[in-house]
C-alpha cells in the first residue's frame, strides 16, 4: 500500500487557495457533517475546545470518508508527545498554536520528524502506516506531513520572517484573537491596528513565498485576505454558526 497523498499540502504548494471551517464540538459527527459541505479542510481543535486526544481518532476517520476533504488537527501545545500521538493517528497536517520564537518552531519540526533527523517515537502498527501496511513509513512519511505555526502575537510578528522561514515550516497561521489581545485590543479583532498588523503579516509572508492563514468570521475580511494572498482561509466555526442561526430563528418566533 503506498503512502497517502497530503492534499493540502500539494494545494499549498500549488498555490491553489483553499477554504476551511473550525471543528470545536467533539466527537465525530460534526467533522463528518462539515466535510459533507465540501469545504477543502477542516480543523479538528483541541486548544481551545474539550476534545481530548483518544476522539481525535474518529474525528480523522469520519473526515476520511470524504476523500477531497483535508483534516487539519491543532493540539493543545507545542507538546512533541501530542505531536506524536496525532501522526500516529493519520493526521498529515498539524497547526501548532503559539509560536513565539524560530527555535519554538524548529523544536515542533524536530517532533514531526523521524529519527535521525527528529525525536518522533517509531511504531510501526498505526493508523498513520495503515496498520503496517505503508512498508516504507517511516523512511516516507515527512514527505506528506505539513507543519503550521501560528504566529498570534505583537512580539511573534516581529520575528516573522525568521520563524517562517525555518527549514520544515509549510505554512504560517495569523491568530487574530490572541493577537487582538497581544496588542491592547482583546476580543476587538476588527480595531484598524489590528487589521493592519494581519495585513502586513500577509503582504511580508506573501514576500518571501510562505502560504498564510487565518480564521475570521467577517465575511469582508476573509475576502480581503484572500485578494492579499491568503493561501488558507477558515470561514467559520460550528459553535459560532450554531449560536447565530439558533438566535436568528428565535428571533424570528418571540
Amino acid at each position: 500500500m503506498d503512502l497517502p497523498k497530503n492534499r493540502f499540502k500539494a494545494a499549498l504548494k500549488a498555490g491553489q487557495h483553499q477554504t476551511g471551517f473550525w471543528n470545536t464540538i467533539a466527537g465525530p459527527i460534526v467533522p463528518e457533517a462539515l466535510a459533507a459541505q465540501g469545504f477543502d479542510w477542516i480543523v479538528v481543535d483541541t486548544e481551545h475546545t474539550t476534545t481530548e486526544a483518544f476522539q481525535v481518532h474518529a474525528s480523522l476517520q469520519a473526515i476520511a470518508a470524504y476523500p477531497d476533504v483535508s483534516a487539519v488537527v491543532r493540539p493543545v501545545s507545542n507538546d512533541p508527545a501530542y505531536i506524536k500521538r496525532y501522526l500516529d493517528m493519520g493526521a498529515q497536517t498539524l497547526m501548532i498554536p503559539y509560536v513565539q520564537t524560530a527555535d519554538e518552531a524548529r523544536a515542533a519540526v524536530t517532533a514531526m520528524r523521524y529519527p535521525p533527523r527528529g525525536i518522533r517515537g517509531m511504531a510501526g502498527g498505526t493508523r498513520a502506516s495503515r496498520y503496517g501496511l505503508v512498508k516504507d513509513y517511516m523512511t516516507r512519511a515527512e514527505d506528506e506531513l505539513c507543519l503550521i505555526v501560528q504566529v498570534e502575537t505583537a512580539s511573534a510578528l516581529e520575528q516573522l520572517e525568521e520563524i517562517a522561514l525555518v527549514e520544515g515550516v509549510d505554512a504560517v497561521f495569523i491568530g487574530p484573537a490572541d493577537l487582538s489581545g497581544s496588542m491592547g485590543h482583546p476580543g476587538n479583532q476588527a480595531h484598524e491596528d489590528v487589521v493592519a498588523a494581519i495585513e502586513d503579516a500577509f503582504a511580508r509572508l506573501k514576500a518571501i513565498n510562505v502560504p498564510s492563514g487565518i480564521l475570521t468570521l467577517n465575511e469582508d475580511f476573509a475576502r480581503r485576505l484572500i485578494s492579499l494572498g491568503s493561501g488558507f482561509t477558515a470561514i467559520g466555526t460550528d459553535i459560532s454558526s450554531l449560536m447565530r442561526d439558533i438566535s436568528a430563528l428565535k428571533a424570528r418566533m418571540d
